[in-house]
């Protein structure tokens, strides 16, 4: 984490900030992760220097730049445009080359470039979305925050066969909502949102 110069990845003005172990607003009403959190979540996904990382939520980019110094590629995706292309922007910038940026449904992963040795959601669904399981390579393990505001846990799903998954808590977080089909719909995220629908 130290290579990483979290000082680029905040709002112009909050680069005095950057370093408190606290999340902080980047607009569009998300924010850029307590680097506590962002490492757990790193550290719990287990990567290896030859995996491809799927992370839902680019957000500022700083979650995609510290993957990109442990994992072979990242493949990430955000829903919203001007986040997604402020990110690329500091990925060129800073001389991040493994990282590509979709523009996207979160809930519904990244098919074209499955399977994912691991999938980090850095937003909270009501469950955990089936697109994301199934993008998962043998072995694969995803984090995802999962429940309502006041009530997620982080979950680690692992992938131990064809159709079977391994399931752990670890712990209460609080994360913005992930909006998408199969996630939080935009109109009531979190709150009085539908059930999600199933992938068939």
């Amino acid at each position: 984490m130290g290579t990483v110069p979290r000082e680029k990845f905040v709002d112009p003005g909050f680069e005095e900030y950057a370093y408190e172990d606290a999340p902080l607003s980047i607009g569009d009403g998300q924010t850029i992760s307590q680097p506590f959190i962002v490492a757990l979540m790193i550290e719990k996904a287990d990567l290896d220097a030859d995996d491809k990382v799927l992370e839902v939520g680019t957000g500022s980019g700083y979650a995609s730049a510290l993957i990109s110094h442990i994992a072979m590629y990242v493949y990430s995706i955000e829903r919203h445009e001007r986040l997604a292309l402020q990110a690329r922007e500091r990925f060129e910038k800073l001389g991040y080359g493994n990282i590509d940026v979709r523009v996207g449904d979160g809930s519904k992963g990244w098919a074209e470039a499955a399977p994912f040795d691991a999938i980090i959601v850095s937003a909270g669904a009501p469950e955990v979305p089936g697109a994301l399981k199934e993008q998962l390579g043998p072995g694969g393990r995803l984090i995802i925050p999962v429940g309502c505001s006041d009530a997620q846990r982080l979950k680690r799903i692992t992938r131990t066969a064809a159709a079977t998954f391994e399931e752990e808590d670890l712990g209460g977080v609080v994360f913005v909502p992930l909006i998408g089909e199969d996630a939080w719909t935009a109109a009531h995220p979190m709150y009085t949102a539908t059930a999600p629908r199933k992938n068939k």
